[in-house]
């Protein structure tokens, strides 16, 4: 089903970045958290690149546009990827550059162009476009309402680098981690937080009772934290939740004078005790 919350657009905050050569899909499978070995000319997946302590450095969608790969990622972070590509890089025969006679576009509907491919997070959020600059209209602020209420977060509003392990950017809810693949950069802490189930933390959507306030305020039931908030539209925003702390709150969900309410996405496969659900 596709989200009728905003207009086919142009999203400034992300550029493209191209990865080529003979060795490139052998390069980003070692190296990212998706399996990349498994891509087709046309697919698209959601990754990230971690630090060894399997914290996350840069997230972005990596697409096989058919003997080269395009990245979709955050233009804030453009210098230091490609900067931390390279230290990776080695002597791999490949080619890293910038591709900033393209854009990114959203869009809720398939697109004509050819270089398209759904958002692997959640099929409502439509359809991601890498086409030549000016191929899309201004954003509007539609599209940011539909990400934080579907509970994705954002690589600048939200994840940052080198904060936040996968988990708790659900990453491996939103089939960004492979665990059956091999190693690559941060996986032994990555696997081990899977399977001893110890991600205390996750980000999730929240509903407020009034505006949000800045980001960063506490969310907090009697005298304990149990989160703070992320990117916020009006009353819906994101939140880094203690999924720990949220099960043992008697009192309301406040931050500052307005009350919270946790909310659990479909995509969602972890309990959130508590938390309303939402489609």
């Amino acid at each position: 089903m596709k989200n009728q919350l905003f207009l086919a657009q142009r999203r400034t905050n992300r550029a493209v970045l191209k990865v080529d050569g003979p060795e490139a899909r052998h390069f980003l499978h070692n190296l990212l958290t998706a399996d990349i070995e498994g891509l087709r000319p046309g697919e698209a997946r959601y990754a990230a690149l971690l630090t060894p302590q399997g914290k996350i450095l840069f997230d972005f969608f990596v697409f096989d546009a058919g003997g080269y790969f395009l990245m979709d990622h955050a233009r804030s972070q453009r210098a230091e990827l490609v900067k931390r590509l390279t230290l990776y890089k080695l002597r791999a025969k490949i080619g890293i550059a910038a591709a900033d006679d393209h854009e990114v576009g959203v869009t809720p509907a398939e697109p004509a162009q050819a270089m398209r491919f759904a958002d692997p997070r959640d099929g409502r959020m439509g359809w991601r476009v890498i086409a030549p600059a000016g191929t899309f209209g201004n954003e509007t602020e539609g599209y940011e309402v539909a990400r934080i209420r579907a509970g994705l977060a954002d690589s600048d509003a939200d994840i940052g680098s080198g904060v936040l392990f996968p988990h708790e950017a659900n990453l491996d809810q939103l089939r960004a981690v492979s665990f059956e693949k091999g190693c690559y950069v941060g996986q032994e802490v990555v696997s081990r937080m899977e399977h001893r189930g110890i991600a205390r933390s996750r980000i999730l959507p929240v509903r407020l009772s009034g505006p949000a306030p800045a980001k960063g305020v506490e969310i907090r039931s009697g005298g304990k934290v149990v989160g703070s908030l992320l990117s916020s539209a009006g009353s819906d925003a994101l939140a880094l939740i203690r999924l720990d702390r949220l099960a043992e709150a008697t009192a309301p969900l406040l931050t500052e004078a307005i009350s919270v309410t946790v909310l659990k996405p479909s995509w969602v496969r972890y309990d959130v005790p508590g938390a309303r659900g939402v489609d």
